[in-house]
């Protein structure tokens, strides 16, 4: 399997080489050349191979997925690599990913029980393990460079961290995180751990790694990864939940389901859309968004418009604070034929220069929901506490307020006889705040994380400004 650019350039590369590599160097999104087709009978055997979620079957359900896109790692080592992530002792749940019934085909799908409850775990634990694997067997070592609006953070410093030939530099908007998210990240002592709360939002944050990133002689001599789910490594280990999901709510391989996933840089998302190419019987895709609504705005008229920092809403869902999507390319790319050239000019010159696209003209755009299944929805702060009163009192289940704007949106696209798999975004503790102006009670907290917001803390506060930050790194980064 060989990996190109969105945005067109002609080199073709395996996946081991764009693990380490993140942004292509056109400034594209690596995808692969063709999504593999699950037909019929493997996705029989796949549902066998997941086992109703027995101890043991997600791993392996996680390997099938990832042999399809990675054949640069030998199937023995992939497979332990597999095993080694996916464990009860780390998920809590010998499923990994279970599934909690709200009503009748209406569902949550449980990706927040591993180290920082939040779903990014589910594919930065993976990541974490293919990083030193693969620098290990290079001899090499790795400046991590990445951007968080709460979430991606703490999921890649807790599975970085101690991890040989691994340095880690994580941004994140100053002041814009819960109490919560701060301390899991800013509390952490770790030698190769560096964050860095960046005076702006998470789109001046975002902006900084891709400028870096697209610094290709900085990018070289540095050693810089990504992270972010501009990586396909991370983007391609979401994938798996999505057919892990789908095996719980369903009984046979004919049923078909609709997922509803909270969306801010489209990431999370956009794994159910590889999951879909590859014959995965979903069908709709259902995007919620916050305030911050560029995705629904999209996906209604056809105009993608990215706002600026002082128009990027400050919510009570802050992960979803993102007026830029990234992954959003990587659609558009398959939406447009993938036609990279065009894909440059429209996020390369049009964003730049005008802030916005329109596709509302073009006939693809219609193929957004008739081909692709996407639809969308928004979500608003009185939503999220209804919601959560809502779910609270008839299903005595507390959920965070990303997952109570999918919760809100999905009840909009319900159709029936059709299961809805309302994708889990973290557990409610990481927002407090607002769970105890909800239901005037704070929410349930594991034991490992009392006191956590009185911890000390190392964080080094600086200017939105790329030189500054690679000042930074070239201060503190692993020598070349």
């Amino acid at each position: 399997m060989l990996y190109l650019s969105t945005r067109g350039q002609a080199d073709r590369k395996h996946f081991c080489e764009i693990l380490l590599e993140g942004l292509a160097p056109d400034g594209g999104l690596y995808l692969p050349e063709r999504y593999p087709q699950v037909e019929a009978a493997t996705l029989a055997r796949w549902r066998t191979v997941f086992n109703g979620g027995a101890p043991g079957g997600y791993a392996a359900l996680a390997f099938e997925v990832l042999s399809l896109y990675i054949d640069d790692i030998p199937a023995a080592d992939l497979k332990a690599l597999c095993d080694k992530t996916y464990t009860e002792a780390v998920y809590g749940n010998a499923a990994i990913v279970p599934l909690k019934q709200l009503d009748d085909g209406f569902y949550l799908e449980a990706l927040s029980n591993g180290p920082t409850l939040a779903f990014k775990d589910m594919a930065m634990q993976l990541l974490g393990n293919l990083f030193e694997y693969e620098l290990a067997r290079r001899g090499e070592e790795l400046n991590i460079l990445g951007a968080t609006s709460g979430d991606t953070g703490s999921a890649a410093e807790y599975a970085m961290r101690g991890k040989k030939g691994v340095r880690v530099f994580m941004l994140s908007p100053h002041g814009r995180m819960s109490p919560f998210q701060q301390a899991q990240m800013f509390s952490l002592m770790d030698e190769n751990i560096h964050n860095i709360a960046i005076e702006g939002v998470f789109d001046d944050c975002q902006d900084i790694v891709k400028a870096v990133s697209n610094d290709l002689a900085f990018k070289r001599q540095y050693k810089i990864g990504t992270v972010n789910s501009i990586n396909w490594a991370r983007l391609l280990a979401q994938v798996v939940y999505y057919f892990a999901g789908y095996f719980q709510a369903t009984t046979d391989d004919t049923q078909q389901v609709s997922f509803t996933v909270p969306s801010g840089n489209f990431g999370n998302v956009c794994a159910g859309h590889v999951a879909r190419q590859m014959g995965l019987p979903i069908q709709q895709l259902v995007v919620a968004t916050n305030e911050n609504d560029v995705l629904d705005e999209f996906f209604r008229t056809g105009v993608y418009r990215v706002r600026a920092s002082a128009d990027t809403h400050e919510t009570s869902s802050p992960s979803m604070d993102i007026s830029k999507a990234s992954n959003f390319e990587r659609f558009v790319f398959d939406l447009l034929g993938r036609d990279g050239e065009r894909v440059k000019a429209l996020f390369g010159t049009a964003l730049s220069q005008a802030g916005r696209f329109d596709l509302s003209g073009d006939p693809a755009f219609a193929d957004a929901a008739s081909r692709y299944g996407f639809v969308s929805g928004k979500s608003t702060h009185a939503d999220r506490l209804a919601t959560i009163k809502a779910t609270d009192a008839e299903h005595g289940v507390v959920i965070d307020t990303h997952t109570a704007d999918g919760v809100k949106v999905a009840r909009e696209h319900l159709r029936a006889g059709l299961p809805m798999l309302v994708l889990e975004t973290a557990l409610p503790i990481k927002f407090a705040e607002t769970i105890v102006e909800a239901l005037g009670r704070e929410p349930d907290r594991p034991a490992k994380f009392e006191g956590i917001e009185a911890l000390p803390k190392r964080v080094h506060k600086m200017p939105a400004d790329t030189q500054a930050v690679q000042a930074y790194i070239v201060e503190h980064c692993v020598h070349p």
